[in-house]
């Protein structure tokens, strides 16, 4: 089964050979340039994605809007992306050993922000790579019984776990 990354892992891309790329640094904050009239009510966030060349060549990276799709909640309904505030990666040589890093402010209800989903297609020297997954949320870091912080990765195990168990049963009735 496919599972997505979990917001702060490295991705690499097979396609191109030392190139990684992960969504990062997922967490409330107001847009540098002030709030979008259309966000009215909603609660702001800001996520990153970062690029890094671990490869022996430059390649050159678009990460532009249209190629970056946040999710918020159990129905995975769109965030509010703020594209005035966000800044993008477009058309950017990215040289060995270097990075480069998209930041992108979006919005959505308090409640629904304790799962995102953020898929990005990277588009590299002209060629499209494949859709990558992170999940995550904001608030994610709850105190259990015995005073351990839970992790996202446990919760996103969880959430899927639960699902599982509910389509098999769906599926014996």
């Amino acid at each position: 089964m496919y599972e997505p990354n979990v917001v702060g892992d490295w991705q690499e891309y097979d396609e191109h050979a030392g190139l990684r790329v992960r969504v990062h640094r997922l967490e409330a904050a107001e847009p540098p340039r002030g709030r979008d009239d259309a966000a009215a009510g909603l609660t702001y966030f800001c996520v990153r994605v970062t690029v890094e060349n671990r490869g022996d060549r430059p390649s050159t990276i678009h990460l532009e809007d249209g190629q970056i799709d946040v999710r918020i909640g159990p129905d995975g309904e769109a965030a509010f992306i703020d594209w005035r505030n966000s800044q993008f990666i477009e058309g950017f040589d990215v040289y060995p050993l270097r990075r480069a890093t998209a930041v992108l402010f979006a919005a959505g209800p308090e409640g629904s922000l304790s799962q995102v989903d953020v898929q990005i297609q990277l588009r590299v020297d002209e060629e499209w790579a494949d859709r990558r997954l992170w999940a995550g949320g904001i608030g994610l870091h709850e105190e259990t019984v015995g005073a351990h912080a839970v992790s996202a990765r446990d919760v996103l195990a969880h959430q899927v776990s639960t699902f599982l168990r509910e389509q098999a049963e769906e599926g014996t009735a």
